[in-house]
């Protein structure tokens, strides 16, 4: 019996090339401002239109300042990248997510709540996190420019079949822990090149669980394992989720959607080509401590020692902890930190405002802490403000700033000073990610907000 994802591969193959790659069908391209550039041009100079014009869309997101966003962009690079980008729109006739209007944000936040990202699609942009919208039961997975161009240009692109894997996580999460804290407890135990070469399925009681947020942040994360991408079986959470939006289905069409969505699971018998299990009780609220992903531990645990680790394994992590300035076997409870940021395509929406807001209510943030509080879109920034939850955060010392990728990668305005420590719910703490000799901590958003009013690494659960 085949698994979830050979269903919509097989679904989506045009042609196969014997002793080579696939040629596959692409339901939507996404393209930003950063990685879309060079497609175009090629598209030019071939004097080519695209093919499926209507299944992509555009939007800036990296580049785009996170206030003044009615101003002129001061950044010269950044400038030129976002009025390109609208241009390249303009020009090709595609549809585009300009700055400053309601539709814009991220691109992997846009999609799932305008309805554009569906069951049963393949998706692909110029981004290595387009493996977020594997949330909706989607085959997505990010890809490079020269691959952007032959989506345009064709709507198909040729790519190796990945092979399978099955994470299950099953029992209950403890209080405090997170779809984040489950993504960054697995990279912990499987290491950042854990699942190379596989497409991962998510699935077990813990996964079922989770809210539509929660498994947009779970696979946003799965290529920090090393995975082509992540998805995980629509079900009536799915379809709950997407019903109403504005590119869903509507009316009948609705109704016979639905109907070839719940199809799309794996069978009893599927063999994967892998199969992991963890436990939701072994997983606790988690930071990072080394500047890769997978060098995540539990809030209350200490940094492992080198003992029993080889020669290179041993300079590799020395190195990495002499970067962040910590030691084996240190706690990094109680220790000091000096910027929060909340955002980002990994914990950017709605659910991540909510519990931010939820551990600050009626305390005040720590005046040692510089918080960026970025919203995944204007339609997060707008329930931000419909909830109230704006109000809390400003009561709390908080502001909230305009949408955007912000601080999640040195390309913009938000940059972290070297030197300084980052509590972060975004997805890399590589060297530099969040500016030059900047130290990143990867966590949650209630870690992150524990962080903020205390100045410190807190465990979020004395808060609550």
């Amino acid at each position: 019996m085949n698994t979830l994802f050979d269903k919509i591969w097989d679904a989506h193959i045009v042609q196969k090339v014997e002793d080579g790659p696939t040629q596959l069908y692409i339901d939507r391209l996404y393209c930003h401002e950063v990685t879309s550039p060079q497609a175009f041009a090629g598209m030019r100079s071939r004097g080519l239109k695209c093919f499926r014009p209507e299944q992509i869309f555009c939007m800036p997101d990296h580049n785009t300042p996170t206030h003044d966003q009615d101003k002129p962009i001061e950044d010269p690079v950044s400038k030129n990248q976002v009025d390109i980008l609208e241009k390249n729109a303009a020009d090709f006739g595609l549809t585009h997510f300009g700055m400053n209007t309601p539709k814009n944000g991220i691109i992997h936040v846009v999609g799932p709540e305008r309805g554009l990202s569906l069951p049963g699609m393949t998706i692909v942009c110029g981004d290595s996190h387009t493996s977020t919208h594997g949330a909706m039961g989607a085959v997505a997975f990010g890809i490079g420019t020269s691959e952007v161009e032959m989506v345009m240009a064709s709507q198909c692109i040729l790519q190796q079949k990945p092979k399978s894997m099955r994470i299950s996580v099953q029992g209950k999460l403890g209080k405090g822990v997170t779809a984040k804290d489950v993504a960054l407890y697995l990279m912990s135990k499987i290491s950042t090149s854990g699942a190379t070469g596989y497409f991962i399925e998510y699935a077990g009681e813990v996964v079922r669980d989770m809210s539509m947020e929660g498994r947009l942040t779970l696979c946003n994360l799965s290529i920090e394992m090393g995975a082509r991408g992540g998805f995980i079986a629509p079900d009536e959470k799915t379809f709950e989720y997407v019903k109403g939006r504005e590119y869903a289905p509507k009316g009948e069409d609705w109704e016979q959607h639905v109907a070839y969505w719940k199809t799309l699971k794996s069978g009893e018998d599927a063999v994967f080509d892998k199969e992991l299990q963890f436990d939701g009780a072994d997983i606790e609220p988690m930071v990072t401590y080394g500047t890769n992903p997978g060098m995540g531990m539990g809030i209350t645990q200490s940094i492992p020692t080198t003992e029993g680790m080889g020669e290179a394994a041993k300079a590799s992590f020395t190195k990495s902890l002499n970067y962040m300035g910590f030691l084996p076997g240190d706690k990094l409870l109680g220790k000091k930190i000096d910027y929060v940021f909340l955002g980002a395509c990994t914990n950017g929406r709605i659910e991540d405002f909510r519990a931010f807001a939820s551990l600050v209510n009626g305390k005040k943030k720590a005046e040692s802490v510089i918080a960026w509080l970025v919203p995944g879109s204007w339609m997060v920034d707008q329930q931000i403000r419909e909830e109230g939850l704006d109000k809390v955060l400003a009561d709390a010392g908080f502001e909230i700033r305009q949408p955007g990728c912000s601080a999640c990668l040195a390309m913009n305005d938000d940059k972290v000073p070297a030197g300084k420590y980052a509590v972060s719910t975004s997805n890399r703490n590589f060297e530099g990610r969040q500016g030059p000799g900047a130290r990143t901590i990867l966590a949650s958003p209630l870690v992150a907000a524990a962080a903020a009013i205390t100045g410190e690494i807190t465990d979020p659960r004395t808060l609550m």
